[in-house]
């Protein structure tokens, strides 16, 4: 086989290339249908194409409990001791806090330079797509905050994904684990192994990939007029654009600063689950690769076990900027004035509350519709944000891989240097 036939193989065999062209692929068929088809025809098709993603994400969902507790439970035993677990935890809680807050301040800063809202008329909203999400509104208090941080049964916490509920049980089982010492390292071992063998199933998961995400862009585009959504919605969509890239912006340079020329290696690292988290809007679904990929780039095994998981419920960069964005946008809407004082005791409210709510569907929708009824927004404004939220859900799923990327590799850093 000559060199330019193998490099045109790995070329096509490469899963970001073949994630690529599944996008363009879905985005087209997906235009092609709605152009040509009526709305219920279009609507059919959707929901069936669809599918594939929910296959692929279901798949991914499938693995991510037992991954999460077999190398967490033997990255906590391999650290040792509750003085090393409570290192790494402040190190970690620190980057997250301090990140979540600039995103957020990111977010305010730019809805109230560009006011995206201001002298904007929507026309007639259809109010009714968002009673789901204001329904879920009423049950957002402590007691919703507690309960999706506490497991009251391992078994539910996983049966449900909870991620969070699994950390916190499986850091007390990693650290009665390291207290019993020696007579506890036939368990440890035998985690360990499945942990390997669950990662083994992430390549087989990953595979199908390529099709989730084709799924998943064609039934958008077949029932979205992707033109009619950009125009209408162009100051509100450029505006959180300019956000967004704003926050990738500081997120890179502060990735340099403390990876210096790594910070390259790693982007190439990771390029694969940014790219599948911005098509399926999941950064849920890149969980196992990006635990791959992260081990790949030099991060201790037990360093990314303990990381990611909290990540994924403290450190969602990405939705904590559109929290601010979207809730202050919808005021400017409906011509609520909130003085800076004001929105700053919002901003705050959301770095607490955002953290209560990991793993409920749409959370960042529902924590705006909460934080509208605190400040005297009409919750029922969120419905404004409703037809564009899924395009703005693309780039804030990367955002939220990137940020836990960068969390779990400069705390590993931090890790080594100690």
């Amino acid at each position: 086989m000559t060199t330019t036939e193998t490099t045109k193989k790995s070329i096509f065999s490469n899963l970001t290339f073949q994630i690529l062209i599944a996008m363009l692929l879905g985005a087209l068929l997906g235009i092609i249908i709605h152009k040509n088809y009526i709305a219920d025809d279009a609507k059919n098709f959707s929901d069936k194409i669809k599918m594939l993603a929910t296959v692929f994400i279901r798949l991914v969902q499938m693995i991510i409990a037992p991954l999460v507790f077999t190398t967490l439970v033997v990255g906590i035993a391999k650290l040792g001791d509750v003085k090393s677990v409570g290192r790494i935890g402040g190190k970690a809680l620190g980057w997250f806090f301090s990140a979540s807050f600039i995103s957020l301040l990111i977010g305010l800063f730019w809805v109230n330079t560009l006011q995206p809202g201001v002298g904007l008329h929507l026309g007639k909203v259809d109010v009714s797509a968002a009673t789901e999400l204001t329904e879920k509104v009423d049950g957002f208090s402590a007691q919703n905050f507690v309960e999706h941080i506490i497991p009251k049964s391992i078994v539910e916490a996983m049966a449900n994904n909870e991620i969070l509920q699994i950390v916190i049980f499986s850091i007390f089982f990693g650290l009665a684990a390291a207290s019993i010492g020696v007579h506890a390292k036939p368990v440890v071992n035998a985690f360990d192994k499945i942990s390997h063998i669950i990662l083994k199933m992430v390549n087989y998961v990953m595979k199908f990939a390529p099709i989730g995400v084709f799924g998943a862009i064609a039934g958008v585009f077949a029932i979205k007029d992707v033109n009619d959504l950009l125009v209408t919605y162009a100051k509100f969509f450029s505006s959180f654009l300019v956000g967004i890239a704003s926050l990738w912006f500081f997120l890179l340079v502060v990735g340099y600063i403390f990876l210096k020329s790594q910070m390259t290696t790693l982007l190439k690292r990771i390029v694969s689950p940014l790219i599948i988290a911005f098509g399926t809007t999941s950064s849920e679904a890149v969980f196992p690769k990006l635990t791959e990929e992260l081990e790949r780039f030099g991060v201790k095994d037990k360093i990314v076990s303990f990381m990611l998981p909290l990540g994924y419920s403290f450190n969602l960069d990405g939705s904590m900027m559109y929290m601010t964005f979207a809730s202050i946008f919808i005021a400017q809407v409906y011509g609520v004035h909130l003085d800076l004082g004001t929105q700053m005791t919002m901003l705050l409210v959301l770095m607490l509350t955002s953290k209560g709510i990991a793993g409920v569907p749409r959370a960042s929708l529902v924590v705006v519709a909460a934080t509208c009824g605190m400040f005297k927004i009409p919750i029922e404004g969120i419905a404004l944000i409703l037809p564009i939220d899924h395009f703005c859900d693309m780039f804030r799923s990367a955002t939220n891989v990137l940020g836990n990327a960068l969390a779990t590799s400069v705390v590993g850093k931090w890790e080594k240097e100690d």
